[in-house]
């Protein structure tokens, strides 16, 4: 007797269910948890890790972040602007930066002012310098496409009713344009700042003090005092404390853009 559609559907979802069960029981059965426990989730070592992963390596973490996605977002939408201005040497470099540093691992940026920069024109950044035009020229590449791509998408109606209420261009611009672009494309700007934080870690080619880690370098050094990768797990984990709601308020911010709204007048303060 031939299966209905309906039935042969039930049959695959079954056999998946199954598919899933079968692997899990051979993991659960096979793996040698004791061994796991000791090199992944030994207890005393990653008690060891507290306070100083969350006072240090986290919060240097953070701060990393914030200072180059800060000057990211500036550049990029100074950037921004200049692709879409009518001067064509504008658009040109704004172009040719984009596609530079879009290219350009964040790693090579980092060595380039943590070394090659200081060493040729005899100037010197703190960390904190290097990890701002870092982070920030790396992040300033994307966020300025993705903010190009929010203003274009205001209705052009909003400039012409600004301009009829006798607003200049650049006001209009300010006032009307990049606020709502703004808001257009926060879900993006979000996703790009998780990516900067995973970038961050990347500052441990700098040669840091104990004072200055992030939590990829704390966890690789800890490695050092102890044998197994529960500094690094506990690493990841603190990683996943500020990415995973990062996450959730990209996907939050989604659902609120696409949601229906009424339409309203454009409001003009005069």
């Amino acid at each position: 007797m031939a299966l209905t559609r309906r039935q042969r559907r039930a049959a695959f979802r079954g056999a998946q269910y199954l598919l899933l069960v079968a692997v899990l029981l051979t993991l659960a059965f096979t793996a040698n948890w004791g061994e796991l426990q000791r090199g992944f989730f030994d207890l005393d070592v990653a008690a060891e890790q507290f306070p100083d992963i969350l006072s240090v390596a986290l919060v240097n973490t953070v701060v990393y972040t914030v200072v180059g996605f800060a000057f990211g977002a500036v550049l990029g939408l100074v950037l921004a602007l200049m692709r879409l201005s009518s001067v064509g040497p504008y658009r040109w470099i704004a172009a040719g930066y984009v596609e530079l540093f879009r290219g350009l691992p964040a790693l090579l940026v980092f060595i380039a002012f943590g070394f090659g920069v200081p060493i040729a024109f005899h100037i010197r950044f703190t960390t904190l310098s290097t990890v701002m035009l870092a982070l920030g020229l790396v992040g300033a590449a994307y966020i300025a496409e993705t903010l190009r791509s929010g203003i274009q998408a205001v209705p052009r109606g909003q400039v012409e009713a600004a301009r009829s209420l006798g607003m200049s261009q650049a006001r209009a611009m300010v006032s009307i344009v990049i606020p709502q672009a703004f808001r257009i494309v926060l879900p993006s700007l979000t996703n790009e700042l998780i990516l900067l934080v995973k970038d961050s870690s990347l500052v441990y080619l700098l040669g840091l003090t104990g004072a200055q880690y992030e939590l990829a370098k704390f966890g690789r050094d800890a490695m050092n005092t102890n044998p197994t990768l529960t500094p690094v797990v506990v690493s990841g984990l603190c990683y996943l404390v500020i990415t995973i709601p990062l996450s959730y308020l990209s996907r939050w911010l989604e659902r609120r853009g696409n949601a229906p709204k009424k339409d309203s007048a454009l409001e003009v303060q005069s």
